[in-house]
């Protein structure tokens, strides 16, 4: 992990116009559970996951999905352990401009569906939303700002990038694209069928004992 930040670093001074990005595990920490028969010992999983570098991971992934060609991610042979399904990540990108008429209430359902959480005032942090009025605020999962949607009844008035420190408009944006909150992110209907797999195994068990 420290050679690939090291790299990372050197990469971001080479190409400055580029993405250039990091893509690592996140564990700081990970003790698979273990079962010593010796002793009779059982040892429970344990883990514990870096915020910051799972930023990172996210901010590689949406970079990967923006269309742009000259991305460039540092990762580690380890980083795809437990990983999700690239294809249901990319589906379920919500992309949005300026003058879009939209439903509210539907629109943050859908945040909901890539992952990100309704929050309080006190309580807004990277991967959630607020709603004040006809104000929406998100902060992104895998970004340093937050995404500011003013809504004129169900269009799209403005979408800005705000600072999350001061509470400064960054920039005015023409559209933006949302990208999943969550690496395992996946679609309704992968859900549906396997619910329906899990009811007929349960079915299955039930019979058996």
């Amino acid at each position: 992990k420290t050679l690939a930040a090291q790299l990372y670093g050197e990469l971001k001074f080479f190409f400055p116009n580029n993405l250039v990005e990091y893509f690592i595990s996140y564990y700081d920490y990970y003790q698979p559970e273990a079962y010593i028969p010796t002793t009779n010992v059982y040892i429970e999983k344990d883990l514990s996951i870096n915020e910051q570098i799972e930023k990172l991971r996210l901010s590689a992934t949406s970079s990967l999905l923006s269309g742009r060609n000259d991305v460039i991610v540092i990762a580690s042979v380890s980083c795809i352990y437990g990983i999700g399904n690239p294809e249901d990540f990319g589906k379920n990108v919500i992309d949005i401009k300026n003058g879009q008429k939209i439903d509210l209430k539907s629109f943050l359902f859908s945040l909901v569906d890539i992952l990100y959480e309704r929050s309080h005032e006190d309580d807004f942090k990277r991967g959630s939303f607020r709603l004040k009025g006809d104000t929406l605020d998100i902060y992104l999962a895998y970004a340093d700002f937050i995404v500011r949607i003013i809504f004129w009844d169900n269009e799209i008035e403005s979408i800005q990038k705000i600072d999350p420190t001061t509470n400064k408009k960054i920039s005015e944006e023409e559209q933006i694209k949302i990208y999943p909150a969550n690496l395992f992110v996946t679609s309704k209907d992968v859900i549906d069928l396997a619910l329906k797999e899990i009811e007929i195994d349960l079915d299955n068990q039930i019979k058996f004992f």
